[in-house]
């Protein structure tokens, strides 16, 4: 028996565009130990800095620092530099490989704020599938909050973002979404407290399965507890 969905979930979307990380894979401590060991260079406070860094892209971080004698293009290239190398710890969020891997391959894309060698980089290491369409750090000349990447991201698959049901997982890349005009499902798989959101929210795809409408769109439903 179908349970109802929450509410936002009764529409049919032309496609899916999913932020990375916190959002389809876990790559917190790998961050977190990459960001803290350069936040301790900079004389920072780690605790302080930490939570100010997720979600953005790493030049936009290190800007928003205004650092005296910091070149933030520089500094977030070492950064992603020593992110690549590290990702021991990166792995999928529960259900998103069997989830992502039954989408039609042209009607989804990743839109990060990870440069594209990252991105890879951490998708092989979760064991998830590189899709055909994908936005990257790179792309765009202003990362997340501004919602030009999930324009961009619709833009490549051939959609309006009205069309579009965006995934995401913290504050800056829930605004960027919106801003771009699509619905938003938040995941809570890495939220270590509740956050207080007007948009529906998921802790796993295992929960969810995607059902393709009379009209080939995709429409979510729930899987049967």
């Amino acid at each position: 028996m179908s349970l109802p969905m929450p509410r936002g979930f009764e529409k049919p979307y032309a496609a899916f565009l999913f932020d990375m990380d916190g959002t389809i894979l876990n790559s917190i401590r790998a961050a977190e130990r990459v960001w803290s060991d350069w936040a301790r260079r900079q004389g920072l406070d780690v605790a302080t800095f930490l939570p100010k860094m997720h979600g953005s892209r790493g030049i936009d971080t290190i800007t928003r620092l205004n650092l005296p004698g910091v070149d933030p293009e520089h500094e977030s290239k070492l950064v992603t530099e020593a992110e690549i190398a590290d990702v021991s710890d990166v792995v999928a969020i529960p259900g998103a490989a069997t989830f992502l891997s039954s989408l039609p391959p042209d009607r989804w894309a990743i839109v990060t704020s990870s440069p594209l060698r990252l991105a890879h980089r951490r998708l092989e290491a979760a064991g998830l599938p590189v899709p055909r369409f994908m936005v990257t750090a790179e792309d765009v000349k202003v990362g997340k909050p501004d919602p030009q990447c999930y324009i961009l991201g619709a833009e490549r698959l051939g959609v309006s973002t009205q069309d579009c049901l965006v995934f995401e997982d913290v504050a800056a890349g829930i605004t960027a979404g919106e801003a771009a005009g699509a619905d938003v499902m938040v995941i809570t798989a890495t939220h270590h407290q509740k956050m207080e959101t007007p948009h529906p929210t998921l802790s796993s795809y295992d929960e969810i399965s995607v059902r393709m409408s009379s009209d080939h769109r995709m429409l979510i439903v729930p899987n049967a507890a």
